[in-house]
């Protein structure tokens, strides 16, 4: 009965002002969640999935949604709107094909509009991850490195073909070698015919009777390989190198995948790095600030002399154009490195040193032995403090 079902837009999750959009993506959802061959003898999982799919077909169609939003469910019942299907809504105008095809691509990994791969075809092989661990300056300038891992390569004994030498693999009789078979399942909506890989043959469309000694059938052997790593200048942590075909051989002939470097930079103690520039702190003491001076800045290229301007103040950050980081597309383009001068105050001082202080003090104003004007303070502590 009407009275005992939920509001369509309640079963999807949705707003009632949702867009198309947002209808077809909840009840993408709840189909896949609730199909009844992803929860075989779950009769609530079925019940739901049928509810969320005459949900859909209603809110889906702009004419019926409108009756909807006019009438509730009352504009499906009897007369008003149709008769049989689920519920007393009659499903044989919805459209569930554009959906479907996505939905049984994903439930079943074939079938619909996705189809699987191409029977037994050459595959690329898989892709093979590694890191590696570089000091900072070789990121900066790049660096020569090797690598030893294990790679697979085609068995010499049986030519890769996985079968006992003098045989040869046979045509695989459970898909005919086409490496896939076809299942035909009911659902809620009818037949449903989904294409899988061949579990006989796992897809090769071969099946091998005797297998070869040397590689216990896998067609492949493994051994440890040393393998020379370029890392370019400017790389960043994160980042990977690609080694074309050094990763897993291929499947039926196909080509091997590819070796992905990734590259961990270790910090550096007075260097940080901000895409393709470099920052550091320079301390400077307070009479190379006041009367400036030439002073000795570390860089990644090796010292360089500076020359601080008189009156310097403290963070004060100066440019040295071309000492920064190399660009990954060419090495001739770098950018800069910033350096902030920060004026440091010494914490032991000798009785002369003080004493040359006191004097200074004086010529610059006699500020150390300024009388506070205590009228004046309180009158400042109150002013601020008042309501």
């Amino acid at each position: 009965m009407a009275e005992s079902k939920r509001d369509y837009y309640e079963v999807l999750g949705v707003s009632k002002d949702a867009d198309d959009g947002a209808i077809k993506k909840a009840y993408r959802v709840l189909a896949k969640k609730y199909h009844p061959d992803m929860n075989p003898g779950d009769a609530e999982a079925e019940k739901k999935f049928k509810e969320a799919s005459e949900a859909y077909a209603v809110l889906s169609d702009p004419e019926k949604r409108r009756q909807y939003d006019q009438f509730g469910h009352a504009a499906f019942e009897g007369g008003a709107g149709g008769a049989g299907g689920f519920g007393g809504f009659d499903f044989s105008s919805a459209d569930f094909s554009d959906i479907f095809g996505d939905i049984f691509g994903d439930l079943f990994g074939g079938g619909g509009r996705r189809g699987g791969r191409a029977g037994n075809g050459p595959m690329r092989g898989a892709n093979i991850r590694k890191s590696i661990r570089i000091t900072f300056e070789e990121a900066i300038f790049g660096c020569e490195k090797e690598l030893e891992l294990i790679l697979k390569d085609s068995c010499t004994a049986c030519n890769g073909t996985g079968a006992k030498p003098g045989t040869s693999p046979e045509t695989c009789s459970k898909c005919g070698g086409k490496g896939q078979v076809v299942y035909t399942s009911q659902s809620f909506f009818g037949t449903v015919q989904n294409v899988q890989t061949c579990p006989s043959c796992g897809g090769s469309g071969k099946v091998i009777k005797e297998k070869c000694p040397s590689c216990s059938g896998t067609g492949y052997t493994s051994s440890k390989k040393k393998i020379q790593v370029s890392i370019p200048a400017g790389i960043d942590n994160g980042q990977s190198v690609r080694i074309r075909e050094k990763g897993e051989p291929g499947l039926n002939g196909g080509p091997r995948g590819d070796l992905l470097v990734e590259v961990n930079v270790s910090r550096h103690p007075i260097f940080q790095r901000q895409e393709m520039h470099i920052f550091s702190t320079v301390p400077i003491s307070f009479a190379q600030a006041a009367l400036g001076g030439d002073i000795r800045v570390a860089t990644v290229d090796g010292d360089v002399i500076y020359t601080v301007k008189p009156g310097t103040k403290t963070d004060t950050k100066v440019r040295l154009k071309g000492k920064g980081v190399p660009s990954l597309r060419d090495s001739r383009v770098r950018g800069d490195h910033y350096v902030t001068l920060v004026i440091q105050t010494p914490d032991k001082l000798s009785a002369e040193a003080k004493e040359a202080l006191r004097k200074f003090d004086q010529l610059a104003g006699n500020t150390l032995n300024q009388k506070i004007d205590e009228a004046k303070t309180k009158k400042k502590f109150k002013d601020i403090f008042k309501d």
